[in-house]
């Protein structure tokens, strides 16, 4: 799952529009005109099994990890609103990490405010069942003993949980 199809599949599960879309680019630092936008929600050819014919297009705009946590980050404020940095605390935060799904994870669980025991609401309504420790070790900071990288598949139903929970 690349980071275009995470910004479709995030945008279906919580109905975002596009004019919002484009607001929180722009709170996350990133500048997205609406020209722009549907060509970054164009998922990309290897997206697609091989026995389906895609056409491919240059339209497409590739979402590079740095555009996804800028997204993600423009989300944040979008939904709990801007936070003025502590005394001593970096401007800028630390570089994305190397898996889109844990930054994913982590930003949505801050974003949507939810609990851990929200989480494993939503990855249970997306078909996993998943413990807390699992959990925990899948939001752990990258590096620590625990820690453990949030697979494609755990994240598309993450997602899709996160879908049926917000469309009900």
């Amino acid at each position: 799952m690349d980071n275009n199809d995470i910004l479709i599949r995030l945008r279906y599960a919580l109905d975002i529009k596009n004019k919002d879309m484009i607001e929180i680019f722009n709170l996350g630092g990133i500048e997205v005109t609406k020209e722009e936008l549907p060509k970054i929600l164009t998922k990309s050819k290897d997206e697609y099994d091989d026995e389906v014919d895609v056409e491919e297009t240059d339209d497409q705009i590739k979402c590079t990890h740095k555009m996804l946590d800028s997204f993600l980050n423009g989300f944040v404020t979008f939904k709990r609103g801007k936070q003025d940095p502590k005394p001593g605390q970096p401007e800028n935060p630390a570089p994305p990490e190397k898996s889109a799904n844990n930054m994913l994870l982590k930003k949505l669980k801050v974003a949507l405010q939810l609990t851990t025991e929200d989480m494993i609401e939503i990855l249970d309504e997306g078909g996993i069942i998943v413990s807390k420790g699992e959990l925990g070790a899948i939001l752990r900071k990258e590096g620590h003993r625990n820690y453990k990288v949030c697979g494609d598949n755990f994240a598309r139903k993450f997602l899709r949980g996160l879908a049926v929970k917000h469309r009900e």
